[in-house]
């Protein structure tokens, strides 16, 4: 149950939409009067409306791959399906839409989208980590109180201590670890939404360069080739690791794929996967295949993945087929995703008490085996009715910090109107 899972999510909004080949500008008459020109036309993706319910879907999966990979830990499901990246990739997208507006404006919206949900989890796990004894570090001296006020505005790693109460308390002693460890996705996609501006103006001035810039940078960084110490080089590494995935939703937005044959796309996104394997298997992590601790690997792997995704992006208004049924669910994890991706490691985490509690039936030790080997499956099927508890009472602050009114479970059905009688 690492700490570089991740989130948050990214943080839900709408989807983004995905053609954006830019229609011709009208031809001049052949005589007549000399013709105004024309402003340059948005690109037809930007004015549909509504959401891209395929982009929808991918964010939904990538909640529930973080939430089994914590569970389970499973090394593979990383490579199956990177989901930091997709969820960057798709958070990229969606800001570089909304820079359509001034970016200041856009800038404090997100920050503000961001940071109810945040101090909801600050004011509970803060004062636990308190009461089970942690204290200020006397060497860090007044550093310690300035990183402690990232719970109120994510600028850096928020801390927490690495062990916290006892080993015969409700909880694990890293349970504050694996709470507020996954937190950095917190702090990159708030650096990212910063940097938006600036990478959205090179973008569209070096598409190719501001693309590939985040991978040359992890090649030097996240390969041991220039050390950077502390929160810096963690910050810093997520930054490039994820970089490139982020300007990919940009070139989403923009319609750069639109210009490219998909089969250069998907041949040149295969070799850059391979070289993501390939370096994963010379610098093998303490889990093995498990590309969130090989920041080279990660990266290759999630964009080339990313770069497939989004190239044969149907851009959906409505699931298709048999997805259809599973429209409310995608809808509330879309509108719920920072709620549930900040609470989701801390409730996995409060499965383990309640589990437990079946040890008190009589008789039970003869079953011991079997409930050890399930333990994961009974932590994955509880933690969802525990999720649904926490979008229920701390969600709707994600509608209060957009200025909507407050919903319960905004999972897009609607009450039908009562019959008339009559």
């Amino acid at each position: 149950m690492g700490a570089t899972a991740a989130l948050p999510t990214v943080p839900a909004g709408p989807g983004s939409p995905v053609d954006t080949r830019d229609e011709p500008a009208p031809s001049a008459a052949a005589s007549g009067p000399e013709p105004v020109p024309a402003p340059d036309p948005e690109p037809a993706a930007r004015r549909k409306p509504g959401r891209d319910r395929y982009l929808d879907v991918l964010r939904a999966v990538a909640l529930l791959r973080v939430i089994v990979y914590h569970i389970f830990g499973w090394a593979w499901l990383t490579i199956l399906f990177p989901s930091m990246g997709v969820m960057f990739a798709l958070a990229g997208s969606l800001m570089a839409r909304s820079l359509s507006r001034p970016a200041w404006e856009v800038i404090r919206g997100r920050i503000r989208r961001l940071l109810p949900p945040m101090w909801a989890f600050g004011a509970v796990v803060l004062p636990v980590m308190f009461y089970l004894g942690w204290k200020p570090v006397k060497e860090e001296g007044i550093w310690w109180f300035l990183r402690l006020t990232s719970y109120l505005f994510p600028i850096g790693a928020p801390p927490y201590p690495w062990q916290s109460g006892s080993q015969s308390g409700i909880l694990e002693q890293s349970w504050a670890a694996q709470a507020a460890g996954p937190l950095w996705y917190i702090r990159a996609y708030l650096w990212f939404v910063i940097a938006s501006p600036l990478l959205l103006w090179a973008f569209r001035r070096l598409p190719w360069a501001t693309l590939l810039a985040p991978l040359a940078l992890t090649a030097v960084i996240g390969t041991g080739l220039v050390r950077i110490p502390g929160e810096t080089g963690l910050a810093l590494t997520d930054f490039a690791v994820y970089g490139s995935c982020w300007v990919l939703g940009f070139a989403h937005h923009e319609g750069l794929f639109a210009k490219v044959p998909k089969y250069a796309t998907v041949s040149v996104s295969a070799l850059i996967m391979a070289f993501g394997l390939w370096w994963a298997s010379g610098h093998l992590g303490p889990d093995g295949w498990d590309l969130n601790d090989i920041p080279m690997a990660q990266a290759a792997w999630s964009f080339g993945f990313c770069v497939i995704l989004l190239q044969y992006s149907p851009s959906w208004q409505t699931l298709p087929g048999k997805l259809a049924g599973w429209d409310s669910l995608v809808t509330l994890a879309n509108n719920r995703a920072v709620t549930i991706y900040l609470w989701h490691n801390l409730l996995i985490m409060l499965t383990v008490p309640i589990i437990d509690m079946v040890w008190d039936i009589p008789g039970i030790e003869a079953y011991e085996a079997q409930i050890s080997a399930a333990y994961p499956v009974l932590m994955l099927l509880l933690v969802f009715p525990l999720l649904a508890a926490a979008i229920v009472s701390v969600g709707w602050l994600e509608d209060v910090a957009a200025k909507r009114s407050p919903r319960l479970w905004p999972n897009g059905t609607r009450k039908k109107p009562a019959a008339k009688t009559g």
